[in-house]
């Protein structure tokens, strides 16, 4: 059982573990380097800003991956706590600069809440951030039992789901889902920079949902890619190839006139790239893709008020879950008109609370 914790910086991930551990009844102190933080996160109910007086049993070291290894030696060395653990986005030992140096290695288990948002800070955070997500952890074959639990027990007061994984195997996964589209969004966004009035004013919900993410901080970004740097280069070394295709084709479109082979080549490996992209959304959006393996699918009966179903699609949105995952229908048997909404199974219960919340009727109508 946790009863006393400590985070060791105060962002976003800190923060919100730390409220969402004082929910739950832990005594929660909050340290970090800039004082003036630790208050913020303190102000917002996460904790007693400093540190205890003695030594707590759990560490949330949320420091940027490249701190993790020095923050975590010097904790141990004062003994902080009885368990450690991590949340940064890479989780191999060597990536982390972590080595054979630690005091007390069988008490550390790397952790990776796969939560979080474009803003920063400790005023960004959120008590209910990790509900339902996935909390990658990362024990190695010294870990203890008993740090393993500890570190389990807190996963679970934070609403979150627990998935063991190997090191390396989670940073080529986070590599593909997380740090590549971060740089992409980047450089779409970079491109916008400099671009007249006029374009800007075009923009529309397209161009944010693609650069959305490039408004996190470029501080802990570059720390992240960094820390990662070989499984992003593998993909990137991808996608090079990939665009040096497509602008070919696009040069060849440009001087081809119609109905010529090239043209017509050309034309072709655009539609490929259209349709694996199409099957690569899918594979992320649609039930029984990669993503929503285990989908709920939750059932709202609607009156058919004016608005109503705008509300919904309001709600919805609130809670995660996109207008792609959700069917409208109608049924005479089933006296009108019904919402069906696709969840995660992690996401599934925090959804149908959150429109309960709101005082939509929810129930669940089927597993995948």
């Amino acid at each position: 059982m946790i009863r006393t914790a400590a985070v060791v910086g105060t962002g976003l991930i800190g923060t919100s573990a730390g409220l969402a551990l004082s929910r739950r009844g832990v005594h929660v102190h909050l340290i970090d380097a800039d004082e003036s933080a630790a208050r913020v996160a303190a102000a917002r109910g996460a904790g007693t800003a400093g540190p205890p007086d003695g030594t707590v049993d759990l560490a949330v070291i949320a420091v940027p991956p490249g701190l993790v290894a020095q923050v975590l030696e010097q904790q141990q060395r004062r003994g902080l706590a009885r368990a450690y653990t991590d949340v940064a986005s890479v989780k191999s030992p060597a990536a982390l600069g972590i080595g054979c140096g630690l005091p007390r290695p069988n008490d550390f288990v790397g952790g990776h809440p796969m939560a979080g948002s474009e803003r920063s800070g400790p005023l960004a955070a959120r008590a209910d951030l990790f509900e339902g997500r996935p909390w990658i952890l990362t024990p190695g074959p010294e870990t203890s039992p008993a740090a393993l639990n500890g570190v389990l027990a807190a996963v679970a007061l934070c609403g979150a789901v627990p998935r063991v994984m190997d090191p390396h195997a989670h940073d080529r996964a986070v590599a593909l889902v997380s740090h590549t589209p971060h740089l992409l969004a980047s450089l779409m966004a970079a491109r916008l920079a400099d671009a007249s009035g006029d374009a800007l004013r075009l923009a529309g919900r397209g161009v944010r949902d693609v650069i959305r993410v490039a408004g996190g901080d470029p501080g802990l970004w570059t720390d992240i890619v960094r820390s990662n740097a070989p499984a992003i280069a593998e993909i990137l070394e991808a996608l090079t190839k990939d665009l040096a295709e497509l602008t070919r084709a696009l040069h060849a479109l440009e001087v081809a006139g119609s109905g010529e082979d090239a043209a017509e080549d050309a034309v072709a490996v655009l539609r490929e790239l259209l349709v694996r992209g199409q099957d690569g959304w899918a594979a992320v959006h649609e039930p029984g893709g990669a993503a929503s393996a285990g989908a709920v699918t939750l059932t709202v009966p609607l009156a058919g008020r004016p608005g109503e179903v705008d509300r919904l699609l309001h709600a919805a949105r609130e809670s995660g879950i996109g207008e792609q995952d959700i069917r409208l229908s109608w049924s005479r048997a089933a006296t009108g008109l019904s919402a069906s909404l696709a969840a995660s199974r992690l996401s599934a219960e925090s959804v149908r609370r959150r429109l309960a919340d709101d005082g939509w009727r929810v129930s669940v109508a089927a597993v995948s």
